[in-house]
C-alpha cells in the first residue's frame, strides 16, 4: 500500500529572501552614503548624530528597511517556534500569520506611542526615540537575516540553538533601549512618572502577554 508524501515547497521562502535582497540593494544604491554611515552604526554614532531629525522616521530609507526587518523577524519567530514543535516552518500560510501579526503589532505600538507623545507634550522625545530604536533594529534586522538564512535552509533540531538566538535577540533589544535612555537620561529624569507608565504598559506588558501566549500554545501543543 503506498501512502502519500507530503512535501513542503520552500520556494515562497526563497521568494521573500530574494525580495530582501533586492529591498537592501536598493536602499544601498539609492542611498550610498547614508547606507555607508549606518553600516557602521555599531561602531560609531555617526549615523545617529547626522540623521536625528524627526522626519526621518518615515523617510524612505528607514521604510524600505523596515519591511526587511518585518520579513526577517517574522521568519525568525517561525524558525523558534517550529523547534518548539508549534508550527510548521515551512508553512507559508502560518508565516502569513506571523508576518500580518508583527506588522500590525509594531505599527499599533508605534500609533500609540505618537498619541501618548501629543497627550503628554512630549512628541519630540517620543519621535527620537522611536527613529533610534528602528535604527538600531532595522540594523540587527540585517544581522539576523543571513542567521534566517542557514536556519530554515537546514533542519537543526536543537532547542538549545533556538534558546541562544532568543537570548540574542533579547539582549539586542536592552541594549537598544539602553543606548536610547542614555542619550535622554535628563529628560527622562524630568519626565519620570510619565515615563514609568510607559514602560510599563507599551514596552513590558505587551512582549509579557506574547509570553504568556506562545507557552500556552506551546502546553497545549505538548
Amino acid at each position: 500500500m503506498l501512502t502519500p508524501r507530503i512535501i513542503h515547497s520552500n520556494d515562497w521562502a526563497t521568494v521573500l529572501f530574494v525580495i530582501c535582497f533586492i529591498l537592501i540593494a536598493l536602499t544601498r544604491t539609492a542611498f550610498e552614503k547614508r547606507f555607508s554611515d549606518y553600516i557602521r552604526l555599531i561602531f560609531s554614532d555617526k549615523y545617529i548624530k547626522v540623521y536625528k531629525d524627526s522626519n526621518q522616521l518615515a523617510s524612505p530609507f528607514n521604510i524600505l528597511l523596515f519591511l526587511v526587518q518585518v520579513i526577517v523577524l517574522s521568519f525568525f519567530v517561525q524558525i523558534v517556534l517550529s523547534y518548539f514543535n508549534v508550527v510548521d516552518k515551512t508553512d507559508y500560510i502560518t508565516f502569513i500569520r506571523i508576518f500580518t501579526f508583527t506588522t500590525v503589532f509594531i505599527l499599533s505600538k508605534f500609533i500609540i506611542d505618537k498619541i501618548i507623545g501629543v497627550s503628554f507634550n512630549i512628541e519630540d522625545f517620543m519621535d527620537q526615540f522611536n527613529l533610534r530604536k528602528i535604527s538600531y533594529r532595522n540594523y540587527f534586522a540585517l544581522v539576523l537575516f543571513p542567521i534566517d538564512i542557514v536556519l530554515f535552509y537546514n533542519d537543526l533540531e536543537l532547542k538549545s540553538t533556538s534558546i541562544v538566538l532568543i537570548i540574542t535577540i533579547l539582549t539586542i533589544n536592552l541594549l537598544t533601549y539602553l543606548l536610547s535612555l542614555k542619550n535622554y537620561q535628563n529628560f527622562i529624569v524630568s519626565k519620570l512618572f510619565y515615563f514609568i507608565l510607559y514602560l510599563c504598559a507599551l514596552e513590558i506588558a505587551p512582549y509579557y502577554f506574547m509570553y504568556y501566549w506562545f507557552t500556552k500554545i506551546s502546553s497545549i501543543e505538548s
